[in-house]
């Protein structure tokens, strides 16, 4: 696993003063690297505390589900503006762990996923009549022809890329060495406006054409 950056490193996540959540702030020392004087028997105790934490929190999960108010859930996930991104960062990984730890796990994580998600609806409904469809899978980006995205890309035929091709693309060009991330970042937001400024030209004429047709 690559290991965060320096912006990264120094963010909310990482405050040696946060207050104590699944990890307390011995075990995020720990996890860290920050303190290094344990002894091999001090290291195996800390990592069962840390395991016997951890399958505690995802039990606590039910309880918190099921009985805790709304108000306060929606507290939670409504951060401050300057610790969003790390907040959303948080859930990422969260997610993230969570998919890797259950590889192999007796229930797929995608079924667990659409349980989830099913779950959630139905508590928002109100009624066990919401059932939802959920479509999760995992297809790795592979090979793709570099000319025909760049044809695509110079007749404007981007409705016909895939996402497959976008993602493969952008990381070809990201590794590129005459890519700029500094250039292409001026360059993309001085034409943001315009860009938005086309978008919401569309929008208008949709909405003047649909009410011609509804006249």
């Amino acid at each position: 696993m690559d290991a965060p950056g320096a912006e990264a490193r120094n963010g909310l996540a990482y405050s040696a003063d946060r207050g104590r959540g699944i990890l307390t702030p011995s075990d995020r020392e720990y996890l860290l690297g920050r303190k290094t004087d344990y002894t091999e028997h001090s290291k195996k105790q800390k990592r069962n505390r840390i395991r016997r934490r951890l399958r505690n929190a995802i039990l606590d999960f039910t309880i918190l589900f099921e009985h805790l108010e709304d108000r306060d859930r929606e507290t939670v996930f409504n951060p401050d503006d300057d610790a969003r991104d790390a907040y959303t960062q948080g859930i990422t990984d969260l997610l993230a762990f969570l998919h890797l730890g259950t590889m192999g796990y007796y229930t797929p994580f995608k079924d667990m996923l659409a349980q989830g998600v099913n779950k959630a609806e139905q508590e928002l409904a109100g009624s066990d009549y919401r059932m939802v469809t959920v479509d999760f899978s995992v297809e790795p980006v592979g090979r793709i022809d570099v000319d025909e995205v760049v044809d695509k890309l110079e007749y404007g035929e981007f409705a016909d890329l895939t996402d497959e091709e976008l993602r493969a693309f952008t990381r070809l060009l990201a590794d590129s060495e005459e890519f700029s991330a500094a250039d292409v970042r001026s360059e993309m937001k001085a034409q943001m406006s315009a860009f938005i400024e086309q978008v919401d030209t569309a929008a208008e004429r949709r909405d003047r054409r649909l009410e011609e047709l509804n006249d």
